[in-house]
C-alpha cells in the first residue's frame, strides 16, 4: 500500500496551514522608507564623500541592533545615503565608532567570510517580491562582496558583477562608497519602489544591526524585513546589456597514471551575456573552461553513501538556484556538477531571470563531446524551471530534466545498457514562507522516465519548520522509491522512507560571558519500502553562544544500522562487512569555535564512541588560524580517526592534513596555496592559483597542481594553466 499512497498527510498540514500564514497583509517593515534623487553633480569613488551631490541626498540611520540581542537601537551609530545618475547606483556609507579599537579583518579577498570581518551589506530587491535579490558590500579594508539573493535571504556568492568601490579609515570612522552601474543588476522597468537593507557588523563590540529592525534568529539578509528605497522617478531603463567574456588559455602537464608523457595544449572560448529583458538574461558558452576554479576540500569519508561537493563553475551559478533548489540536499533531481563530468563540455546555452515580479524562468542546454575509447557517447542536458509566487513569500515550482544520448561512437546494446539512451525527471515543489518569516516548508513530487523501466520511479518528500527567538522545530518525511532514477541528480539513496523531527529552546541570561544557551533534540529513522526499519541516529545536543561571538556545542547520540549492502566500515579496501549485518552504538561529542575578533583563531571538534561491529572510533578535528591583517591568512586543517574493529580490521588510524596560505597584496591581486595530505585515499595534493583583476570580472590566472601518490611515493600528475579573460561590456 505504501508503495502506491506517498506520506502527504505531512503536505495536507502544510497547505492548510500555509493560508492563514499568508494572508497577513503587507510586508513587516514597509514603513521604513529611504527615498533617492538623481544628483545633479558627478559622483568621484575614492571612499571620502565629499561631492556636493552627497549633500542634497536622505540619510538612512538609527539602525537596529540585531546581535547580541534585538530589543533596541544599534550602540555604533551608521548613516546611509543613495543618488544615483544615467548610468549608475551610488551609495556612500559611514560607520562611526563609539568604541574605539582596532578594526578586524581576515584578508583583502573578494567575497570575504561575514563572520570574520568589519563589514557592511547592502541588500536590495528590485522586484520587491521578498523572495530574489542582490547583494553588494565591502569589508573595512575595501574587499569587496557580491552575489545574488534567493529563497528570500539566502546569498550566492559565487556570482560576480562589475562595479567599483573605495573605502577609508580612521579612528573615528570608517566609510565606503560604491558606483554600481544599472547594467550589472536586473531590475523590472518603471517600478518606483525597491526592497532595500543596510547590515553592519563591528566585531570589536560584537555588534550586528540593521537599518530596519530583523529578529535575532534571522540573518540580516532576511528580504521579508526590508524597507523600501523610493526612486523619484523610475530606474533608468538599462537599454541594451551586450557582454562578450573572450578567453584563452596555455598549459603544460604530465599524467604518470596514463602515458606519462608532457602534453601541451592551448584552448579559446568564452561566454556571452545577452539581456532579453530588463530582468531576463541568456547566457551562451562555447568550448568553456573551468581549469582557475579552486579545487574541492577532501574530506575523510566514513559514508556509507556518495559525498556532496558543491558547484563552483561560474557558468552554472547565476540564477542557480533555479535549478539547483529543487528538492532536497540529498534528493536533487538536477545537480550540474554530472555535466562534464570527465567529458568536454562543447557549449550551452541558458536563459534565466524573472518574467515579472510573479514568475521567474530558468531554461539550459548544454552539449558535451563523445569519447570513443569508451564509447562514452555525446549527451546533451535540457533543464526547464518554471517558478510561481504565491501568497506573500511563497512559491510553486515545476522542473523538467532531460539527459539525452544523441549519438554513440559505436552502436551495440551493451553500450545502449552502459549509457542509456536517455534518463528524465518531471517535478512538482510548493515552497511555504510566512511574511514573517517564522514558518517555512516545503512539498515535492518527482517521477523518473527511463529506458525499459519497471516499476514507480517516484519520490515524494515534504517538511515544515518554526523558528522563533526562543523556540525551533521541525518535522520532515521522505518517499524515495527503489525505482526512482535521477542521473543528472543527486540521491545517494533509494528505496527507503524517512521520518525525522528536531526541536529546541535557547534561554537568555540577563548578564555574564555567556549571550543563550539551549538544548536540542534531534531524531531520524529510516524504513525500508515495506516500512522495516533499516537504521535510526538520534542525538541530543547543548548549545552555548558566548558574547565574544565563540560558541560551544555538546551532544550525546544513539545510531542503529542495518546494513542494506556490504561496506567496508573503515573506505581501506580491507573487508566488508556483510548485508543484513545490525550494528548499534553511542557516542557523545563536542566543537567549540574562537572568537572571530582574535588574529589566532581555532575550532576544536571531537567524536568518542562506538562503531560497527561493537568497535570503537575516536575521531579529532581542528583548524587553526593566523592572520597578519589584512594581507596574509594562515589556515591548517587536521582530522585524525582512530578505529578499533575486530579481525581483519583490527586498528587503523589515518589522517587528513590540509594548510592554505592566503596571500591578497591587494583588493585586486591575490595568491592562494593549498596543500592537502589524505591518509586514506593515499593521495597528497597541492593548488596554487595566482589572480590579477586588472580590470572589474576580467582575470590573469596562472594555476598550478600536483598529486602524489603517498603509498609508494611518487607523482600521479602535474600542470600548469596560464589563462586570460576579459569582459567587454556594451
Amino acid at each position: 500500500m505504501l508503495k502506491k499512497t506517498p506520506c502527504n498527510f505531512l503536505f495536507l498540514f502544510i497547505v492548510l496551514a500555509s493560508v492563514p500564514m499568508q494572508i497577513m497583509g503587507q510586508k513587516k517593515n514597509a514603513g521604513y522608507q529611504l527615498h533617492i534623487r538623481k544628483t545633479t553633480s558627478p559622483i568621484v569613488i575614492d571612499g571620502i564623500g565629499n561631492e556636493k551631490g552627497w549633500q542634497d541626498t536622505d540619510v538612512a540611520k538609527d539602525f537596529y541592533m540585531v546581535l547580541p540581542m534585538d530589543t533596541g537601537k544599534a550602540e555604533q551609530p551608521s548613516e546611509i545615503r543613495m543618488t544615483y545618475d544615467d548610468t549608475n547606483l551610488y551609495l556612500l556609507a559611514t560607520f562611526y565608532n563609539v568604541a574605539q579599537g582596532k578594526y578586524f579583518v581576515e584578508s583583502l579577498r573578494r567575497d570575504f567570510s561575514f563572520g570574520k570581518n568589519d563589514n557592511f551589506l547592502l541588500f536590495i530587491d528590485p522586484f520587491n517580491n521578498q523572495t530574489t535579490g542582490f547583494s553588494f558590500g565591502a569589508n573595512a579594508y575595501g574587499a569587496q562582496w557580491d552575489g545574488t539573493m534567493y529563497n528570500g535571504g539566502n546569498v550566492d556568492l559565487n556570482w560576480d558583477s562589475k562595479w567599483i568601490s573605495a573605502t577609508t579609515r580612521s579612528p573615528e570612522k570608517w566609510v565606503f562608497e560604491m558606483a554600481l552601474p544599472f547594467k550589472s543588476i536586473r531590475y523590472e522597468a518603471g517600478v518606483q519602489e525597491w526592497g532595500i537593507n543596510f547590515s553592519r557588523l563591528d566585531l570589536k563590540t560584537s555588534e550586528k544591526s540593521s537599518w530596519t529592525p530583523v529578529p535575532r534568529q534571522f540573518p540580516t539578509a532576511s528580504l521579508a524585513y526590508t524597507g523600501t528605497l523610493v526612486w523619484d522617478n523610475p530606474p533608468p531603463p538599462p537599454g541594451v546589456n551586450f557582454s562578450l567574456i573572450p578567453y584563452v588559455l596555455g598549459s603544460v602537464g604530465q599524467d604518470f597514471e596514463s602515458t606519462g608523457d608532457t602534453e601541451y595544449d592551448t584552448k579559446i572560448g568564452g561566454d556571452i551575456k545577452f539581456s532579453l529583458t530588463s530582468s531576463l538574461n541568456l547566457d551562451l558558452t562555447v568550448n568553456p573552461d573551468f581549469s582557475q576554479v579552486e579545487v574541492d576540500r577532501q574530506v575523510t569519508n566514513l559514508d556509507r553513501y556518495e559525498l556532496f561537493f558543491p558547484e563552483k563553475r561560474q557558468f552554472f551559478l547565476e540564477n542557480g538556484d533555479l535549478f539547483a533548489n529543487f528538492g532536497y540536499p540529498t534528493i536533487r533531481p538536477f545537480f550540474s556538477r554530472r555535466i562534464g563530468l570527465g567529458v568536454p563540455i562543447q557549449g550551452g546555452a541558458r536563459v534565466s531571470g524573472n518574467l515579472n515580479k510573479k514568475w521567474r524562468l530558468g531554461l539550459m542546454d548544454m552539449q558535451t563531446s563523445s569519447i570513443e575509447e569508451t564509447g562514452l557517447p555525446g549527451q546533451n542536458f535540457g533543464v526547464l524551471s518554471l517558478q510561481r509566487k504565491v501568497f506573500s513569500r511563497s512559491s510553486i515550482g515545476l522542473m523538467f530534466v532531460n539527459k539525452e544520448s544523441t549519438h554513440y561512437p559505436v552502436e551495440n546494446d551493451s553500450l545502449a545498457t552502459l549509457y542509456p539512451k536517455f534518463n528524465r525527471n518531471l517535478g512538482l515543489e510548493y515552497n511555504l514562507a510566512s511574511s514573517n518569516n517564522l514558518w517555512n516548508g516545503k512539498d515535492f513530487f518527482l517521477k523518473s522516465f527511463s529506458p525499459n523501466s519497471i516499476g514507480s520511479g517516484v519520490t515524494q518528500a515534504a517538511h515544515i519548520e518554526y523558528f522563533s527567538r526562543k523556540w525551533k522545530w521541525r518535522v520532515q518525511e521522505e518517499w524515495v522509491g527503489k525505482d526512482y532514477s535521477a542521473e543528472v541528480g543527486f540521491v545517494p539513496r533509494n528505496g527507503y522512507v524517512n521520518f525525522s523531527s528536531s526541536a529546541g529552546t535557547l534561554f537568555f541570561p540577563k548578564g555574564g560571558i555567556v549571550l543563550s544557551h539551549g538544548p536540542t533534540i534531534n531524531t531520524t529513522y529510516f524504513f525500508n519500502e515495506n516500512f522495516e526499519r533499516t537504521d535510526n541516529t538520534s542525538y541530543l545536543m547543548y548549545t552555548i553562544d558566548f558574547r565574544t561571538r565563540s560558541n560551544l556545542n555538546l551532544f550525546v547520540s544513539d545510531d542503529y544500522v542495518e546494513l542494506l549492502a556490504p561496506f567496508d566500515p573503515t573506505r581501506l579496501g580491507i573487508a566488508d562487512l556483510a548485508a543484513g549485518t545490525k550494528h548499534n552504538w553511542n557516542a557523545f561529542g563536542w566543537a567549540f569555535v574562537s572568537k572571530p575578533q582574535s588574529v589566532f583563531t581555532y575550532t576544536f571538534e571531537g567524536r568518542l564512541g562506538g562503531y560497527y561491529a561493537d568497535g570503537k572510533r575516536t575521531s579529532l578535528t581542528t583548524e587553526i588560524g593566523y592572520r597578519f591583517q589584512p594581507y596574509v591568512s594562515l589556515t591548517a586543517n587536521l582530522n585524525y580517526n582512530h578505529i578499533n574493529l575486530p579481525s581483519p580490521w583490527n586498528k587503523n588510524e589515518f589522517w587528513l592534513i590540509g594548510s592554505e596560505i592566503d596571500v591578497t597584496f591587494t583588493n585586486k591581486l591575490f595568491f592562494a596555496t593549498l596543500f592537502q595530505y589524505n591518509e586514506q585515499t593515499k593521495n597528497f595534493n597541492l593548488n596554487s592559483r595566482f589572480q590579477w583583476r586588472y580590470s572589474p570580472a576580467s582575470d590573469l590566472f596562472l594555476v598550478y597542481t600536483n598529486n602524489y601518490f603517498i603509498e609508494p611515493y611518487e607523482i600521479r600528475n602535474w600542470g600548469f594553466t596560464l589563462k586570460f579573460t576579459y569582459w567587454f561590456n556594451k
